[in-house]
């Protein structure tokens, strides 16, 4: 094995799960001082319990080696981990597969926590970790296949550049969001009450941080594509937070640590499918586009009845969208082995396009039959009581508070 390549993906895995804190901190502090706690745990149950799951069986569902439907899921060849070599094969890659595993387990983790942001302070934590394992089975397991476990959007298939997750993750979560959402409906008193900026600004910190080794990972070595990855990572990023704060100054008049936070996370959203297929100008063009589109998404989905907390289909489900197709228009043969727009070619954004419906349409209509089916489950349902809710799920569902005043001056 090559314990360069070896030490950068293990690097790698764990910057992946230190985003899934970095959310957590990001959520907790958008939400009511009530319903810290509880947010927090949304993501922090999400780790060990979607590791418990990857384990058992959602790593062979996604990745063994065979198929139990062809081009649509895996198969049960990996259940446990086992037939999985600790070794490399001669002539085959320079690390252990083992590797993958790892590396995988922390993309599934922090998807489903993703969703959570769509219905903070109103949903029924028992049945949050019941629809992650369902979810996780059921949606999230064949989407990662389809696109690389050799499925049918993949290399294998229609050919389409997903390089870090813009369809597994972002759009997968985001159309779970909006099925949530729709379900579980409004909150008795919506809106955006920030208990915490500090912590949304640190947790879109950590999330940045990590988000170098989400696209950086991705190249599976510690070479030259790596070091694109992680450049564009940054380059998009910044662009799409700079935008947003631009916007709100004109907007408003003032410039939002919380906007700035979100815009940062829509352009690494954005970037995350293109950062093995752009250049540094691709980019700059992808990330000015998340910073305008997924503001103006906000904004337009903040004027409908639909009570989507914290903004992620705006921002990972319409990120994701944007992504995935700018993939096709910004891809360099130089990069991604095939030409995109800018280079004259428009076979691979139409491939983009009908990849990014497919898996939006797919993760929707199976997440909101799972979510309606758990509503309707005697002594189950989605929803606490208005007067869980009106107490806050801190107290209510962990017994616990994010702070306690004692009474001292």
């Amino acid at each position: 094995m090559d314990s360069g390549h070896t030490a950068w993906m293990l690097t790698a895995s764990a910057l992946v799960f230190f985003m899934t804190p970095g959310l957590a901190f990001f959520y907790g502090g958008l939400v009511r001082a009530k319903s810290l706690v509880n947010t927090i745990m949304l993501s922090f149950m999400t780790i060990g319990v979607v590791t418990i799951v990857w384990t058992l069986w959602g790593y062979s569902l996604a990745y063994g080696s065979g198929e139990l439907i062809s081009g649509f899921i895996g198969n049960f060849s990996n259940l446990g981990l086992t037939g999985i070599s600790m070794s490399s094969e001669p002539g085959g890659d320079a690390i252990s597969p083992l590797y993958d595993v790892l590396f995988q387990m922390m993309f599934a983790i922090i998807t489903p926590a993703l969703i959570t942001g769509a219905f903070v302070e109103r949903f029924k934590f028992s049945t949050y970790l019941i629809f992650t394992v369902i979810w996780i089975t059921f949606v999230y397991a064949p989407v990662a296949h389809w696109v690389w476990g050799g499925g049918w959007i993949g290399s294998e298939g229609a050919g389409a550049l997903d390089f870090a997750g813009g369809t597994v993750i972002h759009i997968n979560a985001g159309a779970a969001a909006i099925a949530a959402a729709l379900l579980v409906r409004k909150r008795r008193n919506p809106g955006l009450q920030s208990n915490n900026v500090t912590y949304v600004v640190l947790g879109a910190s950590i999330l940045w941080f990590g988000w170098f080794g989400f696209n950086g990972g991705s190249a599976l070595a510690a070479d030259d594509f790596a070091v694109n990855a992680m450049l564009v990572t940054q380059i998009a990023a910044g662009t799409a937070a700079t935008v947003w704060g631009l916007i709100g100054l004109f907007s408003t008049g003032k410039i939002s640590a919380v906007g700035v936070a979100t815009g940062a996370v829509a352009g690494l959203v954005a970037i995350t499918p293109a950062a093995g297929a752009v250049n540094a100008l691709g980019a700059l063009a992808i990330g000015l586009g998340a910073g305008v589109i997924c503001y103006f998404a906000v904004e337009l989905i903040h004027r409908t009845n639909l009570d989507d907390a914290l903004d992620v289909f705006a921002v990972h489900g319409v990120g994701g969208l944007w992504g995935c197709i700018a993939t096709g228009i910004f891809a360099i043969e130089s990069i991604a082995g095939v030409k995109g727009v800018v280079q004259g070619e428009f076979g691979q954004v139409w491939i983009q396009i009908y990849t990014a419906i497919a898996t939006l349409v797919y993760s929707f209509i199976v997440s909101f039959i799972i979510l309606f089916v758990l509503d309707k489950i005697p002594g189950l349902g989605l929803r606490v009581s208005e007067s869980e809710e009106s107490q806050g799920l801190d107290l209510t569902a962990h017994g616990e508070q994010a702070t306690v005043n004692d009474g001292a001056d």
